[in-house]
């Protein structure tokens, strides 16, 4: 009887942080600072911090989940041991690979018009090439796509601290400055912080793709959850520094006027052309793309391995140690959503799509945790805390559901 072929565990905690970072700051933020700016004003930088503890909560709960239940698949196997429903964990499983091919095919679609800047290619030729491209990474070896990935990762990083190493200026004024960030006490002021606090929460999904690679990852109860923390400090701490920065370089009604707010300011510093930006954003647009379908097609082989999916799916290749049929699948699907285009409206489910499942895990931990409140070798945390990530979740559910329904 052949051995079957299981996934290489390879990838180390400094690894999974650079992972997670990479699908948690995105290309998004390039242009995100510009509309908190509007809403926020000068207090864009508390709106972030309050995003952050919210995205906190349910950060947490996949901290402690992963460390539960080390296994590819995660959203569908907590949401099946916390409701004992194997229907209702294969529907969340299909529903996180969704968001995540719709999210890819919109990026490339995204990466095209970037490209367009500096290369006359065929909009065909060019998504036919780089999907090709990225699934053949995705494919090659997780270590091999997850360094590459952890390259652009860097390079991504580097692109914001670059704006705002050359803001230093600014950012030697906050000792006589700070007290323009602080917020008074009016409802005026906190109406526009707790607004661009919405906007910016979506800046910190994304960490919940780094648990779909459990069964790759060395010592995973230990790392796992620690770099899913990591992760969301780290963004937190990058993000609060350019924006403070921003607001304290230039005035925020100056900002929200720019469509590209972090060009703008490294012109406005600099006085050199900010093309050096628009690569880094462009190199941000791939590396999401790519641990998409990395993370997708990881829960497609955590489903199948687990009865959930044709085996077929789940099978792993001996040489490269990765879900070839999986990624195979994963890449057309994506090349096809690509192609066809049209992908706005569809994109915006997305979201809707990931916060539905942050409030079922958020909810799945609460019942596992009544059942089971502290297993041996597992770092607990407090059983309120999955209950607030389930009510801030479900506001931002409804919130979605409103502004879909005004649309």
């Amino acid at each position: 009887m052949v051995a079957k072929v299981t996934l290489n565990r390879t990838l180390s905690l400094p690894m999974m942080v650079l992972y997670g970072l990479g699908t948690t700051i995105g290309a998004g933020i390039y242009a995100l600072v510009g509309e908190i700016a509007l809403v926020s004003g000068y207090f864009s930088p508390v709106s972030f911090l309050i995003a952050s503890l919210l995205a906190g909560f349910t950060a947490i709960s996949f901290a402690e989940l992963c460390g539960r239940f080390p296994y590819a698949a995660g959203a569908a196997i907590y949401v099946k041991h916390g409701f004992s429903s194997k229907r209702l964990s294969t529907i969340t499983g299909l529903l996180v690979v969704t968001a995540a091919v719709v999210s890819s095919a919109a990026l490339l679609n995204g990466f095209v018009g970037y490209l367009h800047q500096f290369i006359g290619m065929e909009r065909v030729v060019a998504i036919i090439l780089v999907t090709l491209l990225l699934g053949g990474i995705a494919a090659w070896g997780i270590a091999e796509s997850v360094t590459i990935a952890s390259l652009i990762t860097i390079i991504e990083i580097g692109g914001l601290l670059l704006v705002i190493a050359v803001s230093n200026t600014a950012l030697a004024e906050f000792s006589t400055r700070w007290r323009e960030l602080i917020p008074s006490a009016d409802i005026i002021s906190w109406r526009g912080i707790f607004v661009g606090a919405i906007l910016s929460f979506y800046a910190f999904i994304g960490f919940e793709d780094m648990v779909d690679v459990a069964e790759e990852v060395k010592d995973v109860e230990r790392n796992l959850p620690i770099a899913i923390l990591l992760t969301l400090g780290i963004t937190t701490i990058i993000y609060l520094l350019l924006m403070i920065t921003a607001v304290l370089s230039v005035p925020p009604s100056e900002l929200a006027s720019s469509t590209t707010p972090l060009v703008y300011l490294f012109e406005y510093h600099t006085g050199r052309n900010a093309t050096v930006i628009s690569i880094i954003a462009i190199f941000a647009i791939i590396n999401g793309a790519l641990i998409q379908m990395i993370m997708a097609s990881r829960v497609l082989y955590g489903m199948s391995s687990r009865g959930q999916l044709p085996g077929l799916i789940g099978i792993v290749n001996k040489w490269t140690q990765t879900p070839l049929i999986a990624t195979a699948l994963v890449t057309a699907i994506v090349l096809t959503l690509a192609l066809i285009g049209r992908l706005a409206s569809l994109a915006q489910t997305t979201s809707l799509i990931m916060l539905s499942i942050f409030s079922l895990v958020n909810l799945a931990l609460w019942r596992i945790k009544r059942k089971e409140p502290n297993p041996t070798g597992v770092r607990t945390f407090p059983i309120w805390i999955p209950m607030v990530g389930f009510f801030v979740s479900s506001a931002f559910v409804l919130n979605e559901v409103v502004h879909l329904l005004s649309t």
